[in-house]
């Protein structure tokens, strides 16, 4: 009687769960493949930067401090060829003027059309036209809504690209094109149930995500207990006077041996997504905390430390090779610009850029990100490891990784071309690299660093799962089929 019981919860879980959301499942493991190739359009920085005009010294006039005092954060850049600074001040991003002190306005549609006019190097009007002004995000600029309000330009070329300005700091955020858009739309919009405007309510959203990857979970592991027990290697079963290892006929029989073969992978990447969520916060997450960033800079950033004649010294040690935006950084109390082209001391302007800090300065950082922590190890990494890695190769090298004794088990990467924390590592967020990046994406180190074989692994898998759901889809419309014609009335 107990067994009985236990197969039909498993086989009632199995059935219902998988008619409620077998598409879906299906369209995660489609998307999937695409997204191994094509994300959510993104702006690059570097191609951001490069449309920018390069810095002009002699035009900055005005001290950040007579304009910002309270600033915590400033860049210098430029707008329609003015230098600008850009400052976050108690939290609230501003541009101001660096030639005239004058706070930028909210940029109206026609100066928004100029600015994206600039940027993309037309110069024909009709080659531009205003498409709208957002108040909240569209499809494709979530990643980007702490920018809103924005205008969107559209631009009459072959790539049917848009731009989004900011109405706020005058800046180019997005760029799409009508490629970026239809294969983020076919790969991350479905694969994130990402439609704007149930992305809007993102409470509702990321519970979404989180409750029916659970269904899907135990949707699969009760199917895949079900598939065991009915499995026979002995050739109980007879279909058609024939023996035969499964009960089931036709598409029922694929879909039996597919989650035999496929069902721990289908699995694996359920919970895994489940945990990309991050549910109920078990994870501390890799982002430095604030005391650790102060123990890097020694105290917070200060306007007031800055001269406009050091300022511009600084700037001029660049060179011919003016930068066309640059951060101003504190770094274990003194001061530093950062650019591509490298980095500047405010204390030394005259030995010009260095591509790095030294290293001493880099270890003295590292003890006073956590003092009073006895460091059990330190490592100069000139190649990517299991935490700090990037396929494309974009994340810096090298950087200073130390192990601390904390009850944490603290692992800190410092980046001598940013003179910061780059990536904090702790034993959850270590575990949780595992469980979700590992399972998800299959990026071990054995095998994510080995094309093709990472690409056939896993749309091998990824097919596989493709048909573990498309078999259960027309015997699914039949059952359901049948259950409403038996609730119809009975002649």
């Amino acid at each position: 009687m107990r067994h009985h019981r236990v197969a039909r919860t498993l086989v009632y879980s199995h059935r219902w769960l998988g008619i409620a959301g077998g598409v879906l499942i299906f369209i995660w493991f489609a998307s999937g493949i695409v997204m191994m190739y094509a994300r959510m359009p993104v702006l690059e920085s570097p191609d951001r930067i490069a449309r920018l005009s390069p810095l002009n010294v002699s035009a900055l006039r005005v001290a950040p401090e007579s304009v910002a005092p309270d600033a915590t954060r400033l860049t210098i850049s430029t707008l329609s060829g003015r230098p600008v600074y850009r400052v976050v001040a108690a939290g609230t991003p501003r541009t101001i003027f660096a030639d005239t002190g004058e706070t930028l306005a909210a940029v109206s549609a026609d100066r928004a059309v100029d600015i994206a006019r600039d940027f993309a190097g037309a110069g024909d009007t009709a080659a531009l036209r205003y498409d709208t002004r957002l108040d909240d995000a569209d499809q494709w600029t979530f990643g980007v809504r702490g920018q809103m309000p924005m205008h969107r330009i559209a631009l009459a070329d072959a790539d049917d690209a848009r731009l989004y300005v900011s109405e706020r700091s005058g800046e180019v955020v997005m760029k799409t094109t009508a490629s970026g858009r239809r294969w983020g739309f076919l790969g991350a919009v479905l694969h994130w149930i990402y439609f704007a405007p149930f992305r809007r309510n993102a409470t509702l959203w990321a519970q979404t995500i989180i409750w029916t990857s659970i269904a899907g979970v135990v949707l699969s592991v009760a199917g895949m207990l079900w598939g065991i027990w009915r499995y026979s290697p002995s050739r109980r079963y007879r279909l058609k006077r024939q023996p035969h290892r499964s009960p089931y006929a036709g598409l029922m029989q694929w879909h039996h041996y597919a989650g035999l073969i496929f069902g721990v992978t289908t699995i694996t990447w359920l919970f895994s997504g489940l945990l990309s969520m991050e549910p109920w916060d078990w994870t501390p997450g890799t982002a430095p905390t604030r005391e650790q960033r102060d123990g890097v800079s020694h105290g917070p950033f200060r306007t007031g430390d800055i001269q406009l004649a050091t300022l511009k010294h600084a700037v001029a040690a660049y060179g011919s090779d003016a930068p066309r935006e640059i951060d101003v950084v504190r770094f274990r109390g003194r001061y530093f610009l950062r650019a591509p082209a490298g980095i500047v001391s405010f204390d030394a302007p005259f030995r010009g850029p260095d591509d790095s800090l030294h290293a001493d300065e880099m270890l003295g950082a590292a003890r006073e990100a956590m003092p009073g922590v006895a460091i059990d190890g330190v490592f100069w990494m000139d190649q990517y490891d299991s935490y700090y890695y990037d396929r494309d190769g974009r994340l810096s090298l090298p950087v200073l990784r130390v192990r601390y004794s904390d009850p944490q088990q603290t692992w800190l990467y410092l980046d001598p071309r940013r003179g910061a924390i780059v990536r904090k590592e702790e034993r959850l967020s270590r575990i949780n690299r595992w469980i979700y990046h590992g399972l998800h994406s299959f990026d071990f180190p054995f095998l994510y660093y080995h094309r093709p074989l990472w690409d056939i692994v896993v749309i091998a898998l990824s097919l596989g799962g493709m048909v573990l759901s498309a078999t259960t889809m027309l015997p699914a419309w039949r059952r359901v089929r049948r259950r409403v014609r038996a609730m119809g009335p009975r002649p």
